[in-house]
C-alpha cells in the first residue's frame, strides 16, 4: 500500500529534520532540494527514504552537519574540493558550482571531490549546468556492492553517471544511469515489496546467477551493466572503474572496496587510502564549441528524428534520456507523491524522534 504526500509536505519536513541534525538554513534548503529531485523524477530508491540513512550517518559522526567546504587545489578549469565530511546533498551542489563557474571563464571546468558522502542523484548536479547553456556532467563513486566481470568479491559501487544537454523547443536531454544493471535502491524496493529480481541484477557469494533480492546480505555482489560476459558486463565494470578513478583517485577519496558504507552499523574498510566519498563534476560552455543557438537547433532536430524513429510492434515512441523523469516531475508536482506504506512509517519513526510531524 502506498501513502500520497504533497511536494511542499514532504519538503517542509525534510528541511525541519535537516535543521534538527544542526545544518544551516541555507544547506537544509539545498540537500531538501536534491533529496526531492529524486522523488520528483520517480527515482524513489533516491528520495526520501533515504532521509533516515543520512541522519544515522550523522549519529554516527559520519556526517558534518556544518561543513566547511573548501577549494584544496585549482587551475583556471580545474579543481580539487575537500567537502569536510559534509553531506553530499550539500557538498556536490558546491562543487558542480565551482565547475559552472570556471566554464563560464576557461570555457569548460572540471571538479573532483574528496571527503564527502551520499550526494543523491547524479541527474541533479549535472542539470545545474542547463541554465547557463552549458552541458553538465555528474558522476560519483560508492560503497562496494559490485562484482568486476568474472570476480567474487565486492570492489565497485554502482557508481552513476549523469550527462545533462540543454535543447532549444524541445526538453533538455538528460541521461542519468548506474553502471550496473540496476542500483541498490531497486534492490531496496524490491525488498520492501518482497519480490524477486530479474537475471542479470545479481550474483550469489560463488558467483552464481541469482533473483533473491536479498543475495547482498547474504555475500553475493550486484552485477555490472550486463550482467555476465555474453552480454557485455565487462563494459559495464569499466564504466564503473572509470567513475571510481575520476572520483577518487583523482580528487583523494576512498575509491574501489575501501569506499565508506552507506549504511551507518556496517563498519568501515581498514586501511582507508583516502578521505570520505568522492565525486566528479564537468561544466562545458556551449559557446566555447560553437553558437550556443545553432546547436540547440541541431539538438532538437536530434531529438525530433529520434522520437520519430520507426519503432518496435507495440511501442509508440523512441524515448529521450529524461523525458520519462520529465514527465513524472510534472505528474507528481501537481498529484503529489505516494510513498510506499513502509516508507512513510519510518519517517514518521524519525519525525517523533525530533519532534518533527509529518
Amino acid at each position: 500500500m502506498e501513502q500520497n504526500f504533497t511536494y511542499q509536505q514532504l519538503a517542509d519536513f525534510c528541511e525541519a529534520i535537516f535543521l534538527k541534525i544542526g545544518c544551516s538554513v541555507e544547506d537544509a534548503a539545498v540537500a531538501t532540494k536534491v533529496l526531492l529531485s529524486a522523488d520528483l523524477r520517480g527515482v524513489d530508491s533516491h528520495g526520501v527514504a533515504r532521509l533516515t540513512g543520512y541522519v544515522r550517518l550523522w549519529e554516527a559522526s559520519r556526517v558534518n552537519a556544518s561543513p566547511a567546504m573548501k577549494i584544496i587545489h585549482e587551475t583556471l578549469s580545474t579543481a580539487v574540493v575537500d567537502g569536510d565530511s559534509g553531506l553530499g546533498l550539500v557538498v556536490a551542489p558546491y562543487a558542480m558550482q565551482v565547475a559552472i563557474d570556471k566554464a563560464a571563464v576557461a570555457g569548460t571546468g572540471w571538479v573532483s571531490v574528496q571527503n564527502s558522502n551520499h550526494f543523491g542523484i547524479a541527474g541533479y548536479h549535472a542539470m545545474m549546468a542547463l541554465p547557463q547553456n552549458m552541458i553538465g556532467i555528474a558522476m560519483t563513486n560508492a560503497s562496494a556492492l559490485v562484482a568486476p566481470t568474472f570476480s567474487t568479491e565486492k570492489l565497485l559501487g554502482t557508481n552513476p553517471i549523469a550527462v545533462a544537454i540543454p535543447a532549444g523547443k524541445q526538453a533538455p536531454f538528460v541521461a542519468d544511469f548506474a553502471t550496473t544493471t540496476a542500483a541498490n535502491g531497486k534492490l531496496e524496493i524490491l525488498q520492501r515489496k518482497n519480490k524477486p529480481t530479474p537475471e542479470g541484477w545479481v550474483q550469489t557469494k560463488t558467483g552464481r546467477s541469482s533473483t533473491n533480492a536479498h543475495e547482498l546480505k547474504e555475500g553475493g555482489a550486484l552485477l555490472p551493466l550486463g550482467g555476465d560476459r555474453e552480454h557485455g558486463s565487462h563494459k559495464g565494470y569499466m564504466l564503473g572503474s572509470v567513475v571510481d578513478i575520476f572520483s577518487a583517485i583523482l580528487s583523494g577519496a576512498n575509491y574501489g572496496p575501501w569506499v565508506p558504507p552507506f549504511p551507518a552499523y556496517v563498519p568501515m574498510p581498514e586501511n582507508m587510502p583516502g578521505k570520505g566519498i568522492g565525486h566528479f563534476f564537468g561544466a562545458m560552455r556551449i559557446d566555447a564549441f560553437r553558437p550556443a543557438q545553432d546547436f540547440k537547433d541541431n539538438m532538437d532536430q536530434w531529438i525530433g528524428r529520434f522520437k520519430n524513429a520507426a519503432t518496435v510492434e507495440g511501442e509508440s515512441s523512441v524515448v529521450i534520456p529524461g523525458e520519462p523523469e520529465a514527465a513524472m516531475e510534472k505528474e507528481r508536482m501537481l498529484n503529489g507523491i505516494n510513498l510506499l506504506d513502509v516508507v512513510a512509517e519510518d519517517l514518521r519513526v524519525l519525525g517523533k524522534r525530533f519532534a518533527v510531524d509529518l
